[in-house]
């Protein structure tokens, strides 16, 4: 089972319905104009559809859908992946104001449109009344086929975006020859200027630093004799007299214990003045004026200044800018490289070739066989003799879809000859022929939800039972759900949901209820007679109850 709960407040002309949903094939019925459609709108609309502020409806401040889903692992994953709570189960909820802005819940909390419609894909599949007319576009038949045949089109589709975009890359490059090796004659001798100069990643900072030392070494060198001269001066330093002090204060702590402690911190100052004394000492031997070192930081940093003048950068940027220069230089080089570049176009279109045969070895085995199952599936809706082709016809050119286009085509009649889906005049024969390949197609895919929303239009007596019993063997593997007018459809359902429309002072509502026993067997009649039910279509809705297995006491 798939759909477990949906509820709906100030939607279009329902103002609030609270409805759960059974296993197996379920059927949605009522009048003309009751609004059976409703649910399936508000259903796509939960799970990402497009919102309009005309859903809402009218008086009220918005409108709002819950559906509640039964989880599984495949959506477990989705939902962690996705950073949403995997609950027991699968809560989307979704409000409409009347302005037409929306909010989206998974779980309870904050989704996007676009999360709603990820999920869509793994929990409802939905085959609208207009089907056939996806039958008409190349896209969307083959991609019919490729489920089908199993097949993953996205490889191809990569292939072919890297061999264009390789391809592109070429044939600029053919086009562009003159004017790249000018630019390439003008970064090499940028280069070849800034390399003599060898600029190191941090030399321009260290450059500075050792400048400033040497500009200022008279005056560092005085500063640090001064000190010593402080510390050590032969008429009582900082040394000797924190020593005196220490003296004194060791001398009287027996009879003064708090001496002993201020003892040890002039102890602890006086070790830190001889060891910033030795410092000092270490500092004079190895430090000198050194005018010839300070000539030769003016020349370099004089060359740094020039160059960066030169390219209007700052001295620190011409590390940087030399890098920038050296790699645009090797893409120019590649992009010259032109028999490189047609190597690399040649590896591009064969890595899109093998992809393309590998489908195409995949279209051409799936190809009859879904052929043969649709043809099948027409025999039992009112189309003895007809035929279904899957027809692949080679394209003068390659594309991202693969070698060849995909066309169905289909026969109504035995001796008649295949056309185009999109040709045949009649429109119960596409109906038809939508639904045979609806029914095919149906057990492709994740969905554990199969909603087909009127598909059975244009169809009726035999044909008709047929499609019932046909959704009625769908919904033992998957949970199935049907918007149908016929009663013989509605027969073979397992859950029997009716939709009903009222009129009050407040205005015209719908709701939908499920039926059972004379309730529906009085539905199915109407369907059959009309309003006035007589004991004919009574008698009728019985038997045809009771021959698809699901009349009630």
């Amino acid at each position: 089972m798939g759909l477990k709960r949906i509820a709906l407040r100030d939607f279009v002309i329902v103002r609030e319905l609270d409805l759960d949903f059974a296993g197996g094939f379920s059927v949605l019925t009522g009048e003309t104009g009751a609004g059976k459609s409703i649910l399936v709108d508000a259903l796509q609309l939960a799970l990402g559809a497009r919102a309009e502020a005309v859903v809402v409806r009218e008086g009220a401040p918005r409108a709002e859908i819950s559906a509640e889903f039964d989880a599984s692992a495949a959506l477990d994953s989705w939902l962690q992946e996705a950073g949403f709570d995997a609950d027991e189960g699968l809560l989307l909820r979704r409000t409409i104001d009347a302005q037409g802005k929306s909010r989206a819940w998974i779980n309870g909390s904050p989704a996007t449109a676009g999360q709603l419609k990820e999920l869509a894909e793994q929990l409802v599949d939905i085959h609208g009344q207009h089907a056939w007319q996806s039958l008409t576009r190349p896209d969307a038949v083959r991609a019919l086929l490729d489920a089908y045949a199993g097949t993953d089109p996205q490889p191809l589709l990569a292939a072919w975006q890297h061999w264009r975009a390789v391809q592109r890359t070429l044939e600029e490059a053919r086009a562009a020859q003159d004017s790249l090796q000018r630019e390439r004659e003008r970064l090499s001798w940028q280069i070849g200027e800034v390399d003599k100069l060898a600029p190191a990643a941090d030399e321009w900072e260290e450059l500075n630093a050792d400048h400033t030392r040497l500009a200022n070494a008279q005056s560092l060198l005085e500063s640090a004799q001064g000190a010593l001269q402080a510390l050590e001066g032969e008429d009582g330093g900082a040394a000797s007299q924190l020593a005196q002090a220490q003296g004194l204060l060791e001398g009287q702590q027996h009879v003064e214990p708090a001496f002993r402690e201020l003892a040890q911190v002039l102890a602890s100052s006086l070790a830190q003045v001889e060891d910033a004394a030795h410092s000092l000492h270490a500092y004079l031997r190895k430090t000198d004026l050194d005018p010839q070192r300070l000539a030769e930081l003016d020349e370099r940093m004089s060359q740094w200044m020039s160059l960066a003048r030169r390219y209007k950068r700052t001295p620190a940027e011409l590390p940087a800018l030399l890098a920038s220069w050296k790699d645009e230089l090797a893409r120019l080089d590649a992009a010259a490289d032109l028999a490189g570049l047609q190597a690399a176009a040649d590896k591009a279109h064969e890595a899109y070739l093998s992809q393309a045969r590998s489908l195409s070895t995949a279209r051409a085995k799936a190809a009859p066989q879904l052929a043969k199952t649709v043809t099948q599936a027409m025999q039992g809706l009112g189309m003895k003799g007809g035929r279904f082709e899957v027809k692949l016809e080679p394209l003068t050119e390659p594309g991202s879809s693969g070698l060849e286009q995909v066309n169905f085509l289909v026969a109504g009649h035995a001796g008649a000859t295949p056309r185009p889906v999109g040709k045949v005049a009649s429109g119960g024969e596409l109906s038809r022929i939508a639904l045979a390949i609806a029914v095919t197609t149906s057990r492709l895919g994740e969905a554990q939800t199969l909603i087909f929303d009127e598909v059975d239009a244009g169809v009726g007596g035999a044909v008709a039972e047929t499609v019932g019993r046909l959704m009625k063997q769908l919904g033992r593997d998957r949970q199935v759900l049907a918007v149908t007018h016929l009663p013989q459809v509605a027969a073979c359902a397992d859950q029997h949901l009716v939709v009903s429309k009222q009129s009050d002072r407040a205005g015209t509502s719908s709701s939908v209820a499920p039926v059972q026993g004379e309730q529906r067997v009085a539905e199915v009649a109407r369907m059959l007679g009309g309003e006035k039910l007589s004991g004919t279509s009574l008698a009728h809705a019985k038997e045809m109850l009771s021959t698809a297995g699901e009349a009630k006491p």
